[in-house]
């Protein structure tokens, strides 16, 4: 018995001896990952500022002329404006007075060379502000002038050699009574607005118009219409017939004027879309007046295709006088808004 005791003393001891040498074991550490933080992405570039070659201004011309005259004299002008003030300019002919309209609300024209009842609708719209108006022999309202063919079997009232009618609007205009005239655009003053309204008011119903596009078109389609083959007569400004003197130089001959309206009409403008900076707009009117202030500037303005012979800053109050008479004509914005 002795001997199993000391057989177990001997076997604890040495359990306990073996649990001391024996190594503890170290805990793996647990490895958690650090917190990651999403790379900032970089800001986008600023847009690119109007005038540069990124965003160059786009000057919309009206089509009131030949395109490829227009086009010519207005890529002409934009590079003039380009070397005063440092500033990329494009030109461009939209198809109508609508269209012109419509790209200075939509960003697609900046300048915009608009006649009279084209800025008023668009400054309606919050299109545009106007900065200048345009001058013909130093006058900033021009007339218009109602043609017809030579053969067509008309009366000519209009002396051109003392600037003067020799019968009033009434009888002048009767003849045309029943007859179709040629338009240029709905939005054009002198080539359908103010002549339609002096008919209505004078209570002369003609056949509805041939809608032809452009000053020089009317007094083209005029003169080729002496049996009103087009068109029996049209209006225009005065006078639209040096328009196509070159390809037809009888035209003086074969296209007549029959009356002559008062100057009542605002001329075209220089006009500036919304989104166009103030300090902008003062450098491209200065540059603009700078240039007519200059015989060869003011030659270049000429042969833009309006025949302008000067500039004139003003403020959208110019217009205030012709509104009134627009709606005189029974002219209405609202279809136009």
């Amino acid at each position: 018995m002795k001997k199993f005791y000391l057989f177990l003393a001997a076997l604890v001891a040495a359990t306990m001896l073996l649990a001391a040498c024996t190594p503890t074991a170290t805990p793996t550490p647990v490895v958690t990952a650090a917190p990651t933080q999403a790379p900032t992405a970089p800001p986008p570039p600023p847009p690119p500022e109007w005038g540069t070659a990124d965003k160059p201004l786009v000057m919309a011309l009206a089509p009131s002329a030949n395109t490829e005259t227009l086009m010519a004299g207005g890529e002409a002008i934009a590079a003039k404006l380009t070397e005063l003030t440092g500033l990329v300019i494009k030109t461009t002919v939209p198809t109508n007075y609508a269209a012109l309209i419509e790209a200075m609300g939509s960003g697609n024209a900046q300048i915009g060379w608009l006649p009279p009842a084209a800025y008023i609708v668009a400054h309606a719209k919050g299109y545009s502000d106007v900065g200048m108006v345009t001058l013909r022999n130093g006058a900033d309202h021009y007339a218009f002038q109602f043609v017809a063919n030579a053969d067509a079997g008309f009366t000519a009232y209009y002396d051109p050699d003392s600037g003067n009618n020799s019968v009033g609007p009434a009888q002048a205009l009767g003849q045309f009574a029943g007859k179709k005239p040629c338009w240029t655009d709905p939005l054009s003053a002198s080539g359908y607005l103010v002549p339609a309204g002096y008919l209505g008011n004078l209570g002369i119903s003609t056949k509805a118009g041939a809608w032809v596009q452009g000053h020089p078109t009317v007094i083209k389609s005029v003169y080729l219409s002496p049996k009103g083959e087009i068109c029996d007569f049209g209006a225009t400004y005065v006078d639209a017939r040096s328009s196509i003197a070159k390809d037809f130089p009888d035209v003086n001959d074969k296209v007549v004027v029959v009356w002559v309206s008062d100057a009542r009409i605002p001329n075209d403008t220089v006009a500036y879309s919304s989104e166009v900076p103030a300090d902008m707009r003062t450098k491209l009117t200065d540059a603009l007046i700078q240039i007519a202030s200059t015989p060869e500037g003011l030659q270049l303005l000429k042969d833009g295709g309006y025949s302008i012979g000067g500039l004139r800053a003003v403020d959208d109050a110019f217009f205030d006088e012709f509104r009134v008479y627009l709606q005189s004509i029974k002219f209405d914005f609202n279809n136009y808004k």
